[in-house]
Formats: C-alpha cells, sequence, structure tokens
C-alpha cells in the first residue's frame, strides 16, 4: 500500500475549508506581540469586546433564574417577546403593527449573521449583497452555503441603484442584502433618505433586506440612527424587512450571547421553523437575564457616557499623532488613517505597544485605515492618549 493512501478527508470537508479565507486576526498575532513587549504595558484597542461591568439588573437577575432544569423554548419566554416589542418600539421606531410573532432571540448577533443565508435557503446560484467595507461575517455567510459575496457600496447604492453593483445582472442574484448602520468599522450612519431607498429598490426587486443595527444606541456627531423598522424608511410595511440588533455593547453582555431579529413576521416565522428543528435557543437563566436588561436604559444611558469619555480623549489624541479620523459618527470605533498603508499604521503603533486592526479585514477599500476601538478601561485609554500624543 502506497505511503500516502492513509485518511484523507472527505469531499464536503475539503470544499468548506475552500471557501473560508485564514481568519484575519491571526495575522496581528507578530504586532500583538510586539505591542505587548511595551514596558508600560499593551493598549488592546484591535476587537471591540466590552470590559466594563454587567448592569447589576442583569446579574441579579441571571442569578435568580439560575435554577433551570428544563428545555429553553426557541421563539422565548412570553416576557422576553413581550420585552423585545417594546424595546424595538420605543429604540428603533418600529411601529405598532409589530407584535410578538415578529421578534425572535438569537444566540448572539454573529451567529445570526453567519447563518441567516442557510436559514431563509440561499445557496449556489445566489448572492449576497453587503457594505464593501464591513464586518467579515456578512461575507461568511455567503461562503457557508456557497452562494456569491457581493460587496456593494451602499451609499452609491441608494442614489445609483444597479449602477453601484459591479455588473447589471448582478441584482437578478441577489437574495438576501445586508445593512450595517451605524458601520462596523467605519462608524457612517444612513439617513432616513438613503436608508428609505436602499429598501424600495430591493423591494422592486424581490430582495429581502437585514439591517445590522447593533451600535444604534451610540451615536456621537448626529442626532438620528435610523432603523428599517422606522414608518419614514419602510413606508409602514415591515414586508421583507429584518432588523438584527446586540446587547453585546450597549448593555455589557458580549459573554451572554444576548440578541433578537425584528421585523417581517412571515420571515421571522421562518427563522423560527428552522430553528426549532436545528435546536438554536438562547438558555433559559440568559432570556431572563436579557429580559431584564431590555428594560434597563438608564444603565445603557450611562454605559454610553463612559464610551463618550473615552472618546473625547482618544479622538484627539489620534488626530495629534498625524491621524485623520474619518465616518465614526456613532458605534465604538475611529475609523483612522495616517496617510499610509495599514499595517504599516498598525506596526508603528504596536512598537509604542498600542494594538489595532488594519482596515483590510474588512474589506480591499479599507487598506489605508485602521480600526481604533473605545473598548478598554479608562485607565488604559488613558495610557494610549498619552502614548499617541508623544508620537
Amino acid at each position: 500500500m502506497a505511503a500516502n493512501s492513509g485518511p484523507r478527508p472527505s469531499p464536503a470537508r475539503r470544499g468548506l475549508a475552500e471557501r473560508l479565507p485564514a481568519f484575519p486576526w491571526d495575522a496581528l498575532l507578530p504586532a500583538k506581540q510586539r505591542a505587548a513587549t511595551h514596558p508600560e504595558g499593551i493598549v488592546d484597542l484591535s476587537v471591540g469586546t466590552p470590559v466594563d461591568p454587567t448592569p447589576a439588573s442583569v446579574q441579579a437577575a441571571l442569578a435568580a433564574a439560575a435554577d433551570s432544569p428544563g428545555y429553553p423554548t426557541t421563539i422565548g419566554t412570553p416576557a422576553l417577546r413581550e420585552a423585545l416589542v417594546d424595546f424595538s418600539r420605543r429604540h428603533r421606531s418600529a411601529p405598532d403593527s409589530l407584535g410578538i410573532e415578529g421578534v425572535l432571540p438569537t444566540v448572539g448577533s454573529k451567529e445570526l449573521v453567519a447563518h441567516l443565508p442557510f436559514q431563509l435557503g440561499l445557496g449556489p446560484g445566489d448572492a449576497v449583497a453587503f457594505p464593501h467595507i464591513a464586518y467579515p461575517t456578512y461575507d461568511m455567510g455567503a461562503r457557508f452555503v456557497g452562494a456569491e459575496p457581493l460587496p456593494v457600496d451602499m451609499v452609491r447604492l441608494a442614489t445609483h441603484g444597479d449602477e453601484a453593483l459591479p455588473e447589471p445582472s448582478a441584482a437578478q442574484r441577489i437574495r438576501l442584502l445586508w445593512l450595517n448602520s451605524p458601520s462596523n468599522p467605519t462608524g457612517e450612519v444612513l439617513d432616513v433618505t438613503q436608508l428609505a431607498a436602499v429598501v424600495r429598490w430591493a423591494r422592486e426587486r424581490g430582495i429581502v433586506v437585514a439591517s445590522d443595527e447593533c451600535y444604534a444606541l451610540l451615536p456621537w456627531t448626529v442626532d438620528d440612527v435610523p432603523s428599517v423598522l422606522d414608518p419614514r424608511v419602510n413606508g409602514g410595511s415591515l414586508e421583507g424587512l429584518l432588523c438584527v440588533y446586540s446587547l453585546s455593547k450597549q448593555s455589557n453582555l458580549a459573554g451572554y450571547r444576548a440578541a433578537f431579529v425584528a421585523g417581517d413576521p412571515a420571515l421571522v416565522g421562518e427563522l423560527v421553523a428552522v430553528r426549532k428543528q436545528a435546536g438554536m435557543m438562547l438558555p433559559g437563566p440568559v432570556q431572563i437575564a436579557m429580559t431584564a436588561a431590555l428594560g434597563d436604559d438608564q444603565a445603557a444611558a450611562d454605559q454610553r457616557e463612559i464610551y463618550r469619555a473615552r472618546r473625547a480623549l482618544l479622538e484627539p489624541a489620534l488626530r495629534a499623532a498625524g491621524g485623520s479620523v474619518h465616518g465614526s459618527q456613532a458605534g465604538l470605533y475611529l475609523w483612522t488613517t495616517f496617510g499610509e498603508k495599514a499595517m504599516t499604521s498598525v506596526e508603528r503603533l504596536a512598537a509604542s505597544g498600542i494594538l489595532v486592526a488594519p482596515g483590510m479585514f474588512y474589506g480591499g477599500s479599507g487598506g489605508g485605515f485602521v480600526r481604533v476601538a473605545l473598548t478598554a478601561t479608562d485607565e488604559r485609554i488613558a495610557a494610549a492618549a498619552r502614548r499617541l500624543e508623544r508620537l
């Protein structure tokens, strides 16, 4: 028997692996190691993971629900579903027509982003459109099902329609279009006119619109962060629309994996049917804790002011170091260019013990930018500001 005739990966395994690029953050390891050698320690601003305490109200609710021997439901407890509806109306301008059949808790928002094409039945021959500078998981969701990932400039789509696509026939293949406002990583916000134009364009072509609005309660230089649930955007109809929202950022619940989707009850019903079969359900105690978080507006407001103070310290320091901040009207990041290639900036900042994410992680158009997160302690943000000012 030949020496190389042992077990081989199945064709299915090889096929999936071939559709996936390398995990981008692995490429940051050398810069992270260099930043860690700084005598005052590393300031890691590369990943937007919360560092502040989970609200006391949420911790208490979780502890009280610790005795949870039975299986939770996929659709969520009645109290959670009502809380999701109420939150969507209060904070995302959802119409009174949104009821409990139009909301669904999810195991974090990344899970839904990655699996929505599958749960909607997309596959080879279909295309998933998403912002041309974007969180990589929109692209991954398309690849997982063998669909075509299609980066699109959404601002240009709002004003030029099909001309914004790589080729005219692309619109015929798109079955799902992702929006992300406020954007990760750029922090840009689409206004009512832009959102409404994209929704009209998609509806005329029978395309589902999913809008990732996870940073919406963190506005800085804009007064309004509109939602696809807003009647000003959708004309009073939720047909073909889904709003995806997470409590990870506004309520420091990243470790709880507490998120939800709201919108067209017919689409939500499709997701429920698939997720029941797949056993995709939020743990019972987390459902109770999430209900508490949805009602604690004060905790979310307090956290927003913490980030506001960190932003006020970090932004001028980046400018003092020669950086130019673009977008960044909302969210947890400062989208910054130093007039050089992204990795040059990453390496130069790492020499000062500061780790940031290179913009090409989010698409080719981000190759001259770095994403600088506000998610570090006050002490670490202050340390970063001092180091930047010395640059």
